[in-house]
């Protein structure tokens, strides 16, 4: 395939050059990385409320998220972003770093790119140390919880980015709970390198084989609006009704013989939110990125930056882009969060234990895995597979998993491994237990939106 044609392609009006079906893959094939520069990534999202009324945090105003983004720039050196010149600040950056914003308001920690889990979790609990120390003079409290326990949607705000007010009306058409997904939702997720295209479409099956069974281990949403739902994550219902064209177990990658051109094929046929000329949103909703290529749209053709921007569009339980992206955790207190990246750098970074985790799931089939994701909203680790509980699965993968952490023997100052940080997780899931159910137990049947509050804390 021709990436480095000899030729200059037609620019658009801004210099950006047009794209053609050939550059395709170079977002995947460009990211590919020697083993030794491997790193490891995390984002991990909060849901911030007033410690007095335990109402939702809100955008404008010296008490809500502009407020904490002045302090965080002017205390500790973050820097402001917009999306354009003058526009609403929506993220602010610093070195590798970065606090980005979902639909309601949830910040979102973006961490640097580590070589390994110690300098990783130094990073985020600097970051918490920061936002706390401007958070409790100013009377906020950040929940950790896979949806959000308290808020009502009339109650949460909307954060001024240019896609949220288009995807906000074109999701609702395409699924029941796609508002619910945007702005009442939080996950833990991870991010990880592959050395070439056949490494990351291994990584990238045995993720989606995994990730209902790391959901279930990470399940912590049981409360919708100050009540009990009846289940365990109200956020992996919520995924179930979500725009089935983007979202899912990708059912075209789970073949061995799957390759890059078939994840091309599926993210072309998936339609786009808009693309953006000079600043400003152009809408083009329900258009399929490959009619984009061909036809374009209102005398538009479609540059790089516009495929590059739709594949961070599409919401797969795991993604492939310039990295692997797992995606199926609920967010989760701090003592849990590092269990997250843990895991799958034990899985996905050491050779022994991703072949371990091949074995395991080589007969796990789509439609047995699409039946199973189905009741771990409710279910969790009860939910039975094969015959046996999750929990029993899960206890496996952390196995596979603390092994392979073993193997890699990346040590603190202290002389600790990184196994360290599956250490609470490990004796929950002895218990055969997940978040929520701590959570659960520590509460009456009918619990005070303060004592939820309490137990959800981060």
């Amino acid at each position: 395939m021709n990436l480095h044609p000899a030729h200059p392609r037609p620019k658009t009006e801004s210099g950006s050059e047009l794209l053609d079906f050939d550059q395709l893959s170079w977002p995947f094939s460009s990211a590919c990385k020697p083993r030794h520069a491997f790193r490891i990534g995390i984002e991990a999202e909060r849901f911030g409320v007033y410690s007095r009324t335990l109402q939702p945090l809100q955008y404008d105003g010296q008490d809500g998220i502009l407020g904490l983004f002045h302090e965080l720039v002017s205390r500790y050196g973050w820097l402001a972003k917009s999306e354009s010149p003058g526009g609403p600040v929506v993220s602010l950056k610093r070195n590798g770093a970065a606090i980005t914003l979902e639909p309601a308001g949830q910040f979102e920690f973006s961490g640097s790119p580590w070589h390994d889990l110690h300098a990783l979790e130094n990073e985020r609990q600097t970051y918490n140390t920061e936002l706390q120390s401007i958070s409790d003079p100013m009377g906020i409290t950040w929940l950790a919880s896979g949806f959000h326990p308290l808020a009502r949607h009339d109650q949460l705000p909307w954060v001024p980015k240019l896609r949220y007010g288009i995807m906000r009306v074109y999701l609702a058409s395409q699924g029941g709970d796609a508002l619910e997904m945007m702005r009442r939702t939080a996950t833990v997720q991870a991010n990880f390198d592959f050395s070439s295209i056949e490494d990351g479409l291994r990584k990238l099956r045995v993720s989606l084989r995994l990730s209902p069974i790391v959901s279930a281990m990470f399940a912590n949403g049981p409360f919708v609006e100050g009540r009990r739902y009846g289940g365990k994550s109200r956020r992996i219902q919520a995924w179930l009704q979500v725009d089935p064209a983007r979202q899912g177990l990708l059912p075209q990658m789970w073949n061995p013989s799957a390759t890059l051109d078939d994840y091309i094929q599926w993210a072309l046929d998936a339609p786009m939110f808009l693309f953006l000329r000079q600043g400003k949103a152009i809408e083009n909703t329900g258009q399929t990125f490959r009619s984009f290529l061909i036809d374009g749209f209102q005398g538009y053709r479609p540059t790089l930056e516009d495929w590059t921007a739709h594949l961070n569009t599409l919401f797969p339980e795991v993604r492939l882009k310039q990295t692997i992206e797992v995606r199926g955790a609920d967010s989760v207190p701090n003592r849990y969060t590092p269990a997250l990246p843990a895991l799958w750098t034990g899985i996905l970074y050491d050779d022994k234990a991703l072949d371990a985790a091949e074995r395991l799931t080589e007969t796990w089939t789509y439609p047995s895995m699409v039946t199973l994701r189905q009741s771990l909203g409710n279910e969790g680790l009860n939910a039975m597979f094969h015959g046996k509980t999750v929990a029993t699965w899960a206890q496996r993968v952390l196995s596979i998993a603390k092994e392979g952490l073993g193997r890699r023997n990346q040590r603190d100052s202290a002389g600790q491994a990184e196994d360290i940080y599956l250490k609470d997780l490990e004796i929950l899931l002895e218990k055969g237990r997940c978040p929520a159910d701590e959570v659960l137990d520590a509460l009456e049947q009918e619990p005070s939106a303060q004592n939820i509050v309490l137990a959800t804390t981060a």
